[in-house]
């Protein structure tokens, strides 16, 4: 499902992680910093929760709410490209 994400929207300026299972980096923008390489915005995600976004059994508005998701950055809302 990162996979599919990662090709529904190249890039460099969001990293997502899905922490152990692994992490990305998505759509255009600012690159990672050369001393970090953390790019400006990064979301944060347990598997349970990714897995419920990216098969659409739950929207990124509901888990947002309840606290699922750490986001942070001005590009903190993946709504628009899920499901994958």
């Amino acid at each position: 499902a990162l996979y599919l994400l990662e090709r529904k929207a190249p890039g460099q300026g969001v990293e997502v992680r899905v922490a152990p299972w692994g992490a990305i980096k998505i759509l255009d923008g600012p690159a990672s910093d050369p001393h970090n390489l953390t790019p400006p915005d990064v979301i944060e995600l347990e598997p349970e929760v990714w897995m419920r976004l990216a098969c659409g059994l739950t929207t990124w508005a509901e888990e947002k709410d309840a606290g699922h998701i750490s986001a942070v950055g001005e590009r903190d809302n993946l709504s628009a490209l899920l499901p994958v």
